[in-house]
C-alpha cells in the first residue's frame, strides 16, 4: 500500500432501492425525553443519500487521515461524481494513480489536498503531477456493531 490511504474499489449505487425502517421520533444524545409513540415507515436510503444516483458510488475507506473529519477506517463513503468540487469539500482524489480521501483546498491559484488528522502532510502537487478530483464526498456511513 502506498504513502495515500487506498479506498476499495467504487460501487456504483444502482437503481435498487435500500430500505429501512425508520422511526419519525428524534432521540436525544444528552438527557433523554419522555418516550413518545414509535411511529415507523420505510425510507429508501438511497433516496435520502443519493442526488445523483448515476453518478453516486460507495467506496470503503481505509487509513486514518480524515478521523478529524469523523471519517473512520472502514467507514463507507457516498461519492458523487455529478457535484463539482469547491474549496473545503471533502473530496476523493487521484494523486499518481491511487485513490484518496482529503479536504480539497483552493485558494490564491494554490490547490492542495489536506489531511483531518495533524499527523498526516498536505498532499501538494509537485512539478507536472496533478490532482484529480474524483468525486465529492456527500456522505459517511458507519458500523458499530458486525
Amino acid at each position: 500500500m502506498s504513502s495515500i490511504e487506498n479506498l476499495s474499489h467504487p460501487t456504483l449505487v444502482g437503481a435498487t432501492p435500500l430500505l429501512a425502517l425508520f422511526l419519525g421520533n428524534q432521540v436525544c444524545a444528552g438527557f433523554p425525553s419522555p418516550a413518545d409513540d414509535l411511529g415507523a415507515q420505510r425510507i429508501d436510503l438511497v433516496q435520502v443519500l443519493v442526488t445523483h444516483p448515476q453518478a453516486t458510488y460507495f467506496l470503503r475507506a481505509r487509513g486514518h487521515s480524515m478521523i478529524d473529519a469523523g471519517i473512520f477506517d472502514n467507514d463507507i463513503l457516498v461519492v458523487d461524481r455529478a457535484v463539482k468540487a469547491r474549496h473545503n469539500h471533502v473530496v476523493v482524489a487521484i494523486v499518481d494513480g491511487d485513490l484518496t480521501v482529503k479536504y480539497f483546498y483552493q485558494r490564491g491559484g494554490r490547490t492542495k489536498l489536506k489531511a483531518a488528522n495533524p499527523t498526516f502532510p498536505d498532499i501538494v502537487p509537485k512539478e507536472g503531477q496533478t490532482i484529480e478530483v474524483w468525486g465529492v464526498v456527500t456522505s459517511s456511513i458507519k458500523q458499530f456493531v458486525t
